[in-house]
């Protein structure tokens, strides 16, 4: 094509880029794909996760650390990268208690979705990638990472829509991320267990729902030689990834022969593509690919 091809993967908190889609990026990247993260909060409510990390000087200044450790993570996986500017919500203990004034989860959408819009309209992308509408867990900013996406996504295009933030852009596919599902857990499950190697999934699975995926999985993306990679970007994130933990406990090279793609449903689609896919940019053509402005 005669100009390059570009993704925009959306996310709620710096360290989320890593664990969700990381190696998808980290290929398109490498393969020429310009690939820009959108991160809507700071992450400044976040908790330590390491212990290692949980120091008095990185609790009393954990918004700069979690911009630094962003900082890592992006250079490791190659991506463009860009806060848009919302404080994060946190993560309430019980369902009563109300969010912080001022905080991402509580703005009105058009207020929560304009800094989006305007990165779309800048930067152009073709694919866009997010959260699902339950925001992949319940986390108010990822609930409300998905209805900014979407609302991007469809508003984006519209001259009349959000004025003064660019000329209209239209993207052609967004993507919700599926890469925590009942199947790909089991599959590591058996292959860790029949190995003897002991599985940290079991009770995991046990608590599943069985019910049928309310966003069935229509694109796998190869990508298990850049596994590496992402998993030093979520190393990167040194406050939230705990390198004894959970993340880790599969083995990296079991994780490539089992499972080695990331997975996603493609929620919207102004192309035409055959389901299912193995390309987040399938369907789309030289003709539909024009220069970025940004």
């Amino acid at each position: 094509m005669s100009a390059p091809l570009r993704l925009m993967a959306v996310h709620a908190h710096p360290d989320d880029e890593s664990s969700k889609g990381a190696a998808t990026m980290a290929r398109y990247v490498r393969e020429g794909v310009e690939v820009l993260v959108c991160t809507l909060t700071g992450g400044e409510r976040g908790s330590v996760l390491n212990p290692k990390m949980d120091l008095p000087e990185v609790v009393a200044n954990i918004g700069e650390v979690r911009r630094a450790e962003m900082e890592r993570a992006r250079a490791i996986l190659g991506v463009e990268q860009r806060f848009m500017g919302f404080v994060d919500s946190g993560l309430p203990e019980n369902e009563d208690e109300p969010l912080p004034e001022g905080c991402f989860a509580v703005q009105k959408l058009e207020d929560a979705s304009l800094p989006l819009v305007a990165a779309v309209r800048d930067f152009r992308p073709h694919v866009i990638i997010t959260y699902d509408d339950d925001g992949g867990y319940p986390h108010p900013d990822h609930i409300m990472t998905n209805r900014v996406s979407v609302e991007a996504f469809e508003a984006a295009g519209d001259p009349d829509r959000y004025p003064g933030t660019g000329d209209p852009w239209q993207p052609l596919k967004l993507y919700y991320q599926m890469g925590f599902t009942k199947e790909r857990f089991e599959a590591l499950h058996e292959a860790m267990t029949s190995r003897g190697l002991g599985s940290p999934y079991s009770d995991w699975i046990a608590r599943w729902e069985d019910r049928p995926a309310k966003w069935p999985v229509t694109t796998r993306v190869p990508c298990g030689d850049y596994f590496d990679l992402r998993d030093a970007a979520l190393l990167a994130h040194a406050t939230q990834v705990d390198p004894d933990g959970f993340w880790f406990v599969c083995p990296r090279e079991l994780q490539q022969e089992i499972w080695p793609t990331e997975d996603y449903h493609l929620a919207r689609s102004l192309v035409d593509t055959e389901l299912p896919e193995d390309d987040l940019f399938a369907g789309i053509h030289a003709d539909d690919v024009s220069p970025a402005c940004h």
